[in-house]
C-alpha cells in the first residue's frame, strides 16, 4: 500500500490539493481536519470550553467520528450518526478545533482510526502532523505553504464569494494566530518532517501544485 502525507499550516490549499491528487491517481483521500472539526462542532454544541480539559476529556468516550463516501466519492464527515459535513467549515468551528486538537484524549481518540485506514487502501492523509506523528513511515511525506498574506486572501476571497462580509486583516491575524497554536502545541506541534519534501504554493496555480505533488509521487512508484 502507498501511503501519501500532506502536512502544513491552516490555509495553505491542503483539502483542495489532496482531494485533485487523490481523484487523479486513485488514492482515497481523508481529511484528517475535518475529524478534528467535528469533535470540536461536537463541545461548541455543548457549549464546553475549548480550554477545559478535564471537561473535554471527559466528554471523548461518548464522541464517535467516522468517514463516508458519497456516490461521488466526497468525503462525509459522521458525528454519532449524525452527517455534519455542511456544518464544520464554519470559522468558529475552525477556531474551536485548533484550540482542542491539542489536547492529547482527543487525538488519541483519532489517532488508531486514521492509522488503520492506511493499512487497507492507497491513502492520501492531510493535516497537521500527519508526516511527523499520525503515519511516520507515509511512503511520500509533503509539507504544502505559503505566506500567511497569501493565505488570508484566498480566504477572503472564499468568504467574499459565499456573500459574507469580512476584514481581511483580522483574517489574517487570526491565521497568525492559529499557526502559533499548531507550532507550540505540546502533542505533535506542526512542524516539517525531515523528510518532507516542501511546496511552497504562494506564486503556484492549483493546477502546478497538484502536477509537482504528483511528479513527487510517480518518483517512488
Amino acid at each position: 500500500m502507498y501511503s501519501i502525507a500532506i502536512d502544513g499550516p491552516a490555509g495553505a490549499g491542503k483539502s483542495t490539493i489532496a482531494k485533485q491528487i487523490a481523484s487523479q491517481i486513485g488514492f482515497v483521500y481523508v481529511d484528517t481536519g475535518a475529524m478534528y472539526r467535528a469533535i470540536a462542532l461536537y463541545l461548541l454544541r455543548k457549549g464546553v470550553d475549548g480550554r477545559d480539559r478535564e471537561t473535554i476529556a471527559a466528554l471523548c468516550p461518548e464522541i464517535k467520528v467516522s468517514l463516508a463516501y458519497d456516490e461521488e466519492g466526497k468525503q462525509q464527515v459522521i458525528l454519532n450518526g449524525e452527517n455534519v459535513t455542511p456544518y464544520i467549515r464554519e470559522e468558529e468551528v475552525g477556531k474551536m478545533a485548533s484550540v482542542t486538537s491539542a489536547i492529547p484524549e482527543v487525538r488519541a481518540a483519532l489517532l488508531d482510526l486514521q492509522r488503520n485506514m492506511a493499512l487497507t487502501t492507497d491513502i492520501l492523509m492531510d493535516g497537521r502532523d500527519i508526516g511527523t506523528h499520525v503515519l511516520p513511515n507515509a511512503s511520500l511525506k509533503i509539507y504544502l505553504t505559503a505566506s500567511s498574506a497569501i493565505r488570508a486572501k484566498r480566504r477572503f476571497d472564499e468568504l467574499c464569494a459565499k456573500g459574507m462580509e469580512c476584514d481581511f486583516n483580522q483574517i489574517e491575524q487570526d491565521i497568525i494566530l492559529r499557526d502559533k497554536q499548531d507550532m507550540e502545541r505540546e502533542i505533535a506541534p506542526l512542524r516539517q518532517a525531515e523528510d518532507a519534501v516542501l511546496v511552497d504554493s504562494s506564486d503556484m496555480t492549483i493546477e502546478e501544485v497538484v502536477s509537482a505533488v504528483i511528479a513527487e509521487f510517480n518518483k517512488i512508484k
